[in-house]
């Protein structure tokens, strides 16, 4: 029995390599299983599927296998891969990254969200709301992980000087101690040193001499408990919604950008401003009911801490609040360089929503049409970063010889650029738009959409909320970019084969791979959050489940409401008629696929 448990603590050691080992050969029957080059796409599709859900190579690392595997087994030549790795989408990410990196080199981030919480107080059901409403905004524009590491501890830090030390709470509340080992015990360096930096001057609050009875404090602190649970968890869901509002707050709605345009040259619907106008009332709706959501499950609602306020409570308020205010303070009036880096946020936003809006004519009318596409846009604005001086320039300087020389700096050096795009998200969406030409050239995508007839006696509206909910539930154990990878091009076709507006399955499936709340692996912020070592896998799951469902019924509620309106939905567009014969049989495919390819 000792030799089998060595062997399996062995081979768990090594279980990645024998994954990247083992699933080409188990998946050699897949080539055969099917007419001979749409077996050998979805053998491609399939592998980097294992290995993107296991992991078993580097995300990115799995997103170049299609410039390895298609070329060589005579599914896509190299000329048609290696483009798709830097197509406009990309490019328009990379703008977002580049501006959210200057953002963060200023701080201008943080005096965002010190501000919302000083507005809106430190009551707890309206510091949860706030809480949600700043790491929501931050994330449209910021990567979600960063939002979420930069909000935590401040949270933390208003919560000491709010409810005093979190190990007295537990000690108050009796917790035993094989409950507490079921917590996670990873700290995060950043957060440790930002909650020290905001609690500093608030260590007094801790202890609170009250006329309480035991039973008394340890109800409260049963409560407060739960309040702060409810802080942990509430940053890394509104970060996760957040990231849904604009095309570059997440890699998924860059994947659809890329796959429609690769699927639907002729469609021109998506862009920053015509996503935005229904991406930002979803978002609105939506973290409206998760604030309620969680406020009610964690206490925010409780009439104890909103209503009937003790005087240690008052007291414990104003400290908080001074904290707030205090850090607030430190940063100091806004300094050249923060003035002018959100001057150029404004800009970057506005320049992007009325490029073309579709509900009224955009500046691009000024512009042969098709020549200037958020990417470019986007690409320009950020170029004036790097030359932009990051002091005021001062015409007395040049003819004060006896003044110093100071070295003229710019806003965002290219070094530190480096250091902060995500690289490996690029690759990312490289690797999804290279996998969905490949599904297309090879006739897969029809294959796979004429397997599914079978969904087309569900109602569309029903089918929306089906294909929602089995995205969000995909996602809650892989990658979000690298289950919308796999999963969009066979929802595309789905939608040919049944003569549904693409748009109205894709549209709710690429929001609904953000939803993932349920368990720490599901995204990076879930993960930051449960590192705090406060939260248990079994409170993600009680509030993710419900907060899931309500992803659900809110996309839905709006594809088949502003969204119809928005992207005319309710009618087969035109743009998709082309492809509507790929269904019929393999030949007419590769004729039409022969038409696109000498018109483009």
């Amino acid at each position: 029995m000792e030799t089998l448990s060595a062997f399996a603590g062995k081979v768990w050691c090594v279980r990645k390599q024998l994954v990247v080992l083992l699933a080409p050969l188990a998946l050699i029957p897949v080539v055969f299983a099917l007419p001979a080059k749409e077996g050998k796409c979805l053998y491609v599709v399939l592998l980097m599927a294992v290995y993107w859900c296991t992991e078993a190579l580097p995300l990115a690392v799995t997103a170049l296998l299609p410039i390895c595997l298609f070329p060589t087994m005579g599914v896509l030549t190299s000329k048609k891969v290696c483009p798709q790795y830097f197509l406009e989408p990309n490019f328009l990410f990379f703008s977002g990254v580049v501006m959210a990196s200057a953002i963060e080199e200023w701080n201008v981030h943080r005096r965002i969200a010190l501000k919302v919480l000083n507005i809106v107080g430190v009551k707890p059901v309206w510091l949860i709301l706030g809480m949600m409403i700043t790491s929501s905004f931050l994330s449209m524009w910021l990567n979600n992980t960063a939002t979420t590491a930069m909000m935590l501890p401040i949270a933390n830090a208003i919560l000491e000087n709010l409810f005093g030390d979190l190990e007295k709470l537990k000690e108050n509340c009796k917790l035993k101690e094989d409950e507490e080992a079921g917590l996670s015990q990873i700290k995060l360096q950043a957060l440790t040193s930002e909650k020290q930096i905001l609690t500093e001057d608030g260590q007094e609050g801790a202890e609170r001499h009250d006329k309480r009875t035991p039973e008394e404090v340890r109800a409260e602190s049963e409560y407060q408990l739960k309040v702060w649970k409810g802080f942990l968890l509430c940053i890394p869901y509104a970060s996760s919604i957040g990231g849904t509002a604009t095309l570059t707050g997440t890699a998924p709605n860059l994947i659809l950008m890329g796959q429609l345009t690769s699927f639907f040259p002729d469609c021109d619907l998506v862009n920053f401003g015509s996503w935005f106008v229904f991406g930002f009332p979803l978002m609105v709706l939506f973290l409206l009911l998760g604030w309620l959501w969680i406020s009610f499950l964690y206490g925010g609602l409780n009439a104890r801490l909103c209503v009937r306020k003790q005087d240690w409570q008052a007291d414990a308020e104003r400290k908080a609040k001074a904290v707030i205010d205090e850090d607030y303070k430190k940063l100091g009036p806004m300094n050249f360089a923060e003035g002018a880096i959100t001057f150029f946020f404004i800009l970057f936003a506005v320049l992007l929503f009325t490029r073309d809006p579709k509900f009224f004519p955009g500046w691009s009318i000024f512009f042969n049409k098709g020549y200037v596409s958020d990417a470019v846009t986007g690409v320009v604005i950020i170029s004036l970063l790097f030359v932009f001086p990051s002091q005021k320039p001062s015409l007395s300087w040049w003819f004060d010889f006896h003044s110093t020389n100071t070295q003229y700096i710019p806003l965002l050096s290219w070094k530190k650029v480096q250091g902060s795009v995500s690289w490996n998200i690029i690759l990312l969406l490289g690797g999804g738009f290279a996998m969905a030409k490949g599904c297309e050239e090879s006739g897969l995508a029809s294959w796979l959409g004429t397997h599914l007839q079978p969904i087309a006696r569900v109602p569309p509206p029903v089918a929306v909320i089906l294909i929602t909910a089995f995205v969000a539930c995909f996602t809650e154990f892989a990658s979000n970019t690298a289950t919308i990878i796999i999963l969009l091009p066979i929802i595309t076709e789905l939608a040919i084969n049944i003569k549904v507006n693409p748009l109205y399955f894709m549209i709710p499936a690429t929001t609904g791979c953000s939803f993932a709340f349920m368990l720490p692996v599901s995204t990076p912020p879930n993960s930051i959050a449960f590192a705090s070592g406060h939260l248990m896998v079994k409170d993600m799951v009680k509030t993710g489940f419900m907060m899931n469902i309500l992803g659900i019924l809110t996309v839905s509620l709006a594809v088949n409401t502003w969204g119809t309106y928005m992207f005319g939905l309710s009618t087969y567009p035109d743009w998709a008629q082309s492809l509507n014969v790929t269904s019929t049989t393999t030949d007419v495919y590769n004729l039409t696929t022969s038409y696109l390819n000498a018109t483009a």
